[in-house]
């Protein structure tokens, strides 16, 4: 799971800077890239998810689930603990997609480097 959540950070952090540069260096406004950045982090979800089921090779829904709820738990402690703020009902709703979108990674992630090697 750890490799899952340095991944998610690791490619979270990168998107980001390069979003930070196109906010920067362009006109474009938080608002008209806010589908971009929620598919980013769908795909960071996944990924994460995806990595942790493929290095267990064994219940991929439960170690991409598990690695999508310690992403939410650090997000939420570095939210309550830094800003003073809970989750309200939209990061709430994020937060679980985050979640199920990990447990899709994981399910596939076990599954492919399952049949990859079964058949070597």
């Amino acid at each position: 799971m750890l490799y899952g959540l340095i991944f998610i950070f690791a490619f979270a952090a990168i998107c980001s800077l390069i979003i930070s540069f196109i906010f920067r260096f362009t006109s474009a406004g938080e608002t008209s890239l806010q589908y971009i950045i929620t598919a980013i982090s769908f795909i960071a979800l996944f990924g994460g998810g995806f990595l942790s089921g493929g290095k267990r090779k064994e219940k991929g829904w439960l170690i991409g689930g598990v690695t999508g709820l310690l992403y939410s738990l650090i997000v939420f402690l570095f939210q309550y603990l830094g800003y003073d703020r809970i989750f309200d009902a939209e990061q709430f709703i994020y937060h679980t997609c985050y979640t199920l979108i990990a447990m899709m990674g994981g399910i596939l992630g076990v599954n492919i480097t399952s049949t990859n090697s079964r058949s070597t």
